[in-house]
């Protein structure tokens, strides 16, 4: 069941017991060994969401980014070929993404254009951690989909509302209050009219590429095509 938005005005802490610890660890260990396949090349992965905040669960998925437009064909050659491919838009104003599952809990997600401002911020404010944060065993804070702000602690971590309080989060996770009312409007309307899915997917076949695929969707999608213009210009 997805995760609804939560109104909170009191800080609560939440104590991890031995198999959360357990299963950090090798979500965490996970990443590391894919991230450390990438760094050798220069290509630079922060992991984001739950596994660098810290609050994971059963079914958290490893969400790797690398938030620079790359090239597809280097990112294949190093993580190999036949893992499930396919390319993402959320709105008709988003940045087309590519998205590689390597496995049923690892993905790998890199823009096919110039990431805009807003949504770089969009990976602070869920929280990200570098290779090197992750082998310091280090956690950062940042917002789930409850609209709740998860700041770690030596034990667990403290959980913390949004909704009336965007300006303090805005300031403790070095985003903009803009970001913040952004994702506070979206998810509490998806909780409202209930959840809308993505623009578009479009998974790839064995012998296309997502350069390729871009460009078509670009020629026939008039939406696309402005997005992307308004990004190249």
């Amino acid at each position: 069941m997805a995760k609804r938005p939560e109104t909170l005005h009191e800080s609560r802490e939440v104590v991890y017991d031995q198999s959360h610890w357990a299963r950090l660890g090798d979500l965490r260990q996970r990443a590391k060994d894919v991230m450390s396949l990438l760094e050798p090349s220069g290509i630079t992965t922060f992991a984001y969401g739950s596994l660098a905040r810290g609050d994971v669960t059963k079914t958290s998925d490893i969400d790797l980014i690398v938030l620079q437009p790359i090239s597809s064909y280097r990112l294949e050659v190093i993580l190999g070929k036949g893992v499930h491919r396919e390319v993402v838009q959320a709105t008709p104003s988003t940045v087309l993404k590519g998205h590689m599952h390597l496995d049923n809990e690892v993905v790998v997600t890199f823009p096919l254009f110039k990431l805009m401002p807003r949504e770089e911020e969009f990976y602070r404010w869920s929280g990200t951690v570098t290779l090197e944060q992750i082998r310091t065993e280090i956690r950062v804070p940042g917002v789930d989909k409850r609209l709740i702000l998860i700041e770690p602690t030596e034990d667990g971590h403290i959980e913390h509302g949004v909704i009336g309080y965007e300006h303090i989060v805005a300031k403790k996770l070095g985003v903009s209050t803009g970001i913040v009312q952004e994702r506070v409007r979206v998810l509490t309307r998806r909780d409202s009219v209930g959840r809308t899915g993505v623009y578009l997917t479009r998974v790839l076949s064995e012998d296309e590429s997502f350069e390729v695929v871009a460009k078509n969707l670009k020629d026939s999608d008039p939406a696309i095509r402005r997005t992307i213009g308004r990004r190249e210009n």
